[in-house]
């Protein structure tokens, strides 16, 4: 049977449309098995506690086979993003950059964490996922 991987995507809520976007194109492929873990506008975590939320999130990240982080300019703006590729580095989660269908320029906040940046390509991502998954 093929491995099963849990991928948490690092991204910006306000583009939560190329979250859902990545998601639709690792599903499309039959030969790729995925679960995801993070936390969506869909699919939050109801609290206002922030040590709450960031304690939730670092044991999704912590069980994760890898993240899948959002390359966009966009994410130098997130410190979301940042604290949680920062979590992922000290869980020694890797991180696999990718950089969103069209853009031109990526943050550095993920260039400067992740192992490797792919651009917006199915076989690149599922090749990065199945080279630096834990």
């Amino acid at each position: 049977m093929a491995k099963e991987y849990k991928i948490f995507i690092s991204h910006s809520w306000q583009y939560s449309d190329t979250l859902e976007a990545l998601r639709n194109l690792l599903n499309a492929r039959g030969y790729f098995s995925a679960t995801y873990e993070e936390s969506t506008k869909d699919n939050p975590i109801n609290s206002k506690n922030e040590s709450y939320v960031k304690q939730r999130l670092a044991k999704k990240i912590g069980d994760s086979d890898i993240i899948l982080a959002l390359a966009g300019v966009y994410a130098s703006h997130s410190s979301w993003m940042a604290w949680e590729l920062d979590k992922a580095l000290e869980l020694g989660t890797p991180i696999v950059g990718v950089i969103p269908h069209g853009q031109q320029r990526i943050s550095s906040i993920v260039s400067s964490r992740s192992v490797v940046d792919v651009r917006w390509n199915t076989e690149s991502i599922i090749t990065a996922i199945r080279a630096h998954s834990k």
